[in-house]
């Protein structure tokens, strides 16, 4: 069984930046794709951004590119997101999510193992 747990969400003012962890339990860390969706109040979830097994391989959604980055560190099963130029629209849980092989990481997924969410909420 595969645990995900994320931290770094916080508040943070407009033009801020955070960076949020996603460290996974178990030892085959590194032999799945990794993902972070959020969910805004009263909207559905959507997809982030995720990165292959290796961390070669990244793929964002068009609201976050050139923003955020996504990156892990199979070494410390931990996968992170760096946000950048926070703007209100980013407020939301983030989920970080594993996927159920090496390289799928567009927003189908398969996305098997999902976190309790980390919590980012921007101001004005």
């Amino acid at each position: 069984q595969v645990q995900l747990i994320e931290s770094g969400g916080g508040l943070v003012q407009a033009g801020g930046s955070l960076r949020l962890s996603c460290a996974s339990s178990g030892r085959t860390f590194s032999s799945y794709a990794m993902g972070w969706f959020r969910q805004a109040p009263g909207k559905e979830r959507e997809f982030v951004a995720g990165i292959n097994w290796s961390g070669r391989t990244t793929n964002y959604a068009d609201s976050v590119k050139g923003r955020f980055t996504i990156s892990r560190d199979n070494a410390k099963n931990t996968v992170y997101l760096q946000v950048n130029s926070l703007n209100l629209e980013d407020t939301a849980v983030y989920y970080c999510a594993g996927a159920g092989n090496p390289t799928d990481i567009t927003p189908r997924g398969p996305w098997r193992y999902w976190g309790q969410g980390t919590r980012v909420t921007v101001s004005s």
